[in-house]
């Protein structure tokens, strides 16, 4: 008696089409991801062909890679150094000041 695979459960090499689904991602986004290297795949005559495994590996590493990256404590912007004025009030450097008008002269 023969035994039907579970149309559920992914295969092991599967083609573009299958690992999109199981990816979530359009086949257009993964068929640029192959031919960029971004993804493990290979080619079997001129089609693409992804194995579970290695996607499956490739997935962890990438969310390794983002967990990681959100750990990064993100440093406040360095502070605007100030200048004081004659009159000892701080003001913020000439290069952050808006510009402020001058008034015109007056020829008599």
């Amino acid at each position: 008696m023969k035994t039907r695979l579970n149309i559920s459960e992914p295969r092991e090499v599967m083609d573009i089409r299958q690992a999109s689904e199981y990816l979530g991602i359009s086949p257009d986004t993964l068929y640029k991801y192959a031919s960029e290297g971004t993804i493990p795949a290979f080619k079997l005559g001129n089609r693409w062909r992804f194995k579970r495994s290695l996607m499956d590996g490739w997935m962890d590493d990438q969310s390794a890679a983002s967990m990681a990256c959100n750990k990064v404590t993100v440093m406040p912007p360095p502070l605007v150094e100030t200048q004081v004025a004659a009159h000892g009030r701080s003001k913020p450097p000439a290069s952050v000041r808006p510009r402020q008008k001058r008034p015109s002269r007056l020829v008599n």
